[in-house]
């Protein structure tokens, strides 16, 4: 049976968990869209069932339905505790939608680490719904670029389910917010390394305590978190390993442009000219007659106009040749998961 830490307050009321037990029956059957899947989720952390189910994001691939031991999901907010000397009492923020892991983790921590969690319905820009101060938030980097003028209520934040920009990092590097880029998944339950967003000049992530990691012949990420899982984790994300407590992302596997006998990684292409981009826009690649696959690069947006699309061309030259985009695509709005993320396989479908 789950237990709940006595200093656990929900929208400032506190609760143990006798008492929870009817917030998550009420908010199910009484509350809004969101508060009815965070009732949903109370029920299930209560029940005498020893797992969960969670449904992955679908951002990288067809969303499935994968089963976490609730000890785990305790070791992991455990794990945050500790990396981010969270104490009881501090005060957090729930603004991701409880669809997934990180909405659910944000719970979870709270109720063992006796967090002041407010809760607020899932919203681009969240810290307009609230005028409180924070400790702890977790957003995806669209939230806290929508938030940037009010990020100075928060003191640790931590970004996921994308990646972070250039620019997002460089405007982040002058807040006195601590931020961090979190890199994991829902089957770590969440982040096992982050990266500081203020000032580090290398993107390089560190493994949390008791996480080590290694590289496959592959050359993808492969990671050892026995807290987490019995077994080791096999990813497809391509990194440059530095140490087993060290790594940077270079892309996923299952993105590489084949083009030419040249394979390209769309996620170094698009670090180059993310800071020359300011709508969303991904590297893709797109079947090629000749080359097998072409890169384009696809815009979310109005089409560009002659002049918008002379001046985007003179940004390739800073790519190698064999990375330039052949064309550009121009999308009005990208397909996204439940969470958020870009779609990149659901947008390109809806390319005539």
């Amino acid at each position: 049976m789950q237990k709940v830490h006595e200093d656990f307050q929900l929208n400032g009321i506190a609760y143990q968990k006798e008492e929870l037990d009817e917030v998550g029956y009420s908010l199910v059957k009484e509350g809004l869209p969101h508060e009815i899947l965070i009732g949903d989720f109370i029920l299930d952390w209560f029940s005498n069932s020893e797992t969960i189910t969670v449904r992955t994001s679908g951002s990288t691939g067809e969303p499935k339905t994968i089963t976490l031991s609730k000890l785990a999901m305790v070791y992991s907010a455990k794990a945050t505790a500790e990396q981010f000397q969270l104490s009881t009492k501090n005060t957090a923020l729930l603004c991701l939608p409880m669809t997934g892991i990180a909405g659910k983790m944000m719970l979870v921590r709270a109720m063992v680490l006796g967090l002041h969690l407010d809760y607020i319905a899932p919203d681009s820009n969240p810290l307009a719904a609230t005028q409180a101060s924070y400790d702890f938030v977790a957003m995806v980097p669209l939230q806290a670029k929508n938030s940037f003028e009010e990020l100075g209520r928060v003191n640790t934040l931590i970004l996921g389910g994308a990646p972070v920009s250039y620019m997002l990092e460089k405007d982040l590097s002058t807040l006195p917010v601590e931020a961090f880029e979190t890199y994991g998944m829902t089957e770590t339950i969440t982040h096992i390394a982050l990266r500081s967003l203020n000032g580090q000049t290398e993107k390089v992530f560190q493994t949390l305590p008791q996480v080590t990691v290694s590289a496959d012949a592959r050359g993808c990420l492969v990671i050892n978190a026995p807290r987490i899982s019995s077994e080791p984790i096999i990813t497809n994300d391509l990194v440059e390993l530095i140490s087993e407590n060290q790594f940077k992302w270079l892309g996923r596997i299952d993105s590489v442009i084949n083009s030419g006998g040249v394979k390209i990684i769309p996620e170094k292409v698009e670090s180059t000219l993310a800071n020359h981009l300011t709508q969303r826009f991904f590297i893709a690649g797109v079947p090629d007659a000749m080359l097998g696959q072409k890169v384009v690069l696809v815009i979310e947006g109005a089409e560009l106009t002659e002049k918008q699309t002379e001046s985007l061309k003179n940004n390739f030259q800073k790519l190698e040749k064999f990375e330039r985009p052949k064309d550009i695509i121009s999308i009005s709005k990208f397909s996204e998961t439940p969470t958020g993320k870009i779609q990149r396989s659901g947008t390109l479908a809806s390319v005539k």
